[in-house]
């Protein structure tokens, strides 16, 4: 009896491959003939003076052709196009990370200077040079961001859910397109706005954290807008059918099935908007003004926030420049540190209010 067996795969098609080792190998190696020869032609020239960038893209330049050449002789020539389009895109993003590593290292090295309990327990009345603190700044941002964010993220979530479950017709786009108009305003707009109504209202010169709020709601409603509509949009339609088909109402249905499920991209386009605004400075220095002491009335008096005491220590020094530099690069550091822990604990709420799955 003759038994059939397959045919063993061609050899072709394992053989001909290069390490795992081989790209880092030649990626190595480049930058070490690409740094000798800028150390080369640099003798003579000061140490300060050593064009490390230059040296680094005629590096990554020659490991390209090198890998391209390599890979075209000892695999084929579809794998060196692959190799090659590999390196471009990880050399991309390399290129799209270099500013944000390089603005974290400044304000990181440059903010630790001040990061003490004094700095954190103390504000700035009274303190002329050397000393102060920003504790009337955490609060005036923290509670001018947590009153614009109560205002603006009820009315985005639900105009969101208007326009995708309910929104039909000339009133659905006219929505979208005056949300469309407000995402690409200048903030300096929203704060003149602001101030307008309430100078109108109140009296010209008027200034309080409620008004800066208001600034920081408007900026922020239509990116929670546009951001939760297009996550209620991607949830299945097949979800909501079978939650009417066991005769759940509507409202019940975007409450328990649609909102769950799309809980954590709209937790996290909430996060973007209010790392959108945490930052703005030109609206808040119309609608809050500064102060340099402690005020956590919202409705009454000028409030102090961190990206306006960190451009006012920029730009009024006083009589120690060194000082209020340093107080305005430890606001800097602060500010992106609140941004963060904002940012883990909205991963946290996402996480924990995300549907269950069985786990399969």
């Amino acid at each position: 009896m003759t038994v059939l067996t397959a045919p063993a795969p061609s050899a072709a098609l394992t053989s001909g491959k290069l390490p795992k080792w081989a790209p880092w190998a030649l990626l190595a190696g480049s930058l070490v003939v690409s740094f000798a020869i800028f150390g080369v032609a640099s003798i003579g020239v000061d140490i300060a003076d050593f064009n490390v960038a230059g040296a680094v893209v005629v590096g990554i330049l020659l490991y390209m052709v090198l890998i391209t050449v390599i890979s075209s002789i000892a695999e084929s020539r579809r794998k060196a196009v692959d190799r090659l389009m590999t390196a471009l895109v990880a050399t991309a993003f390399v290129i799209a990370l270099l500013p944000l590593i390089s603005l974290l290292w400044t304000v990181v090295a440059n903010g630790l200077a001040r990061f003490d309990a004094e700095f954190f327990s103390f504000s700035m009345r009274n303190v002329v040079g050397e000393g102060g603190g920003i504790v009337h700044a955490i609060w005036g941002t923290v509670l001018i961001t947590l009153m614009a964010a109560v205002i603006s993220i009820p009315v985005g979530l639900m105009t969101s859910i208007y326009l995708v479950e309910y929104g039909r017709g000339k009133i659905a786009k006219g929505i979208t397109f005056f949300v469309d108009v407000m995402t690409g305003i200048p903030s300096i707009v929203a704060g003149l706005f602001i101030y307008a109504v309430f100078a109108l209202v109140l009296g010209p010169g008027i200034s309080m954290g409620f008004m800066g709020a208001l600034a920081l709601a408007v900026l922020m409603t239509p990116v929670v807008v546009r951001g939760s509509e297009e996550l209620l949009r991607i949830v299945p339609n097949e979800l909501r059918e079978a939650s009417y088909a066991l005769g759940v109402p509507k409202w019940l249905t975007i409450l328990k099935v649609v909102l769950p499920t799309s809980i954590a991209g709209i937790t996290t386009s909430i996060m973007l908007s209010i790392s959108r605004v945490i930052g703005e400075t030109a609206p808040l220095l119309l609608t809050a003004g500064f102060t340099l002491s402690l005020n956590t009335n919202l409705f009454s008096g000028q409030m102090m926030t961190l990206p306006v005491f960190a451009y006012n220590q920029y730009m009024n020094q006083g009589t120690n420049p060194e000082a209020a530099l340093d107080r305005a690069w430890a606001s800097a550091l602060t500010l992106i540190l609140i941004v963060m822990v904002l940012n883990l604990l909205a991963r946290l709420i996402a996480k924990w209010f995300a549907p269950k799955t069985s786990g399969r």
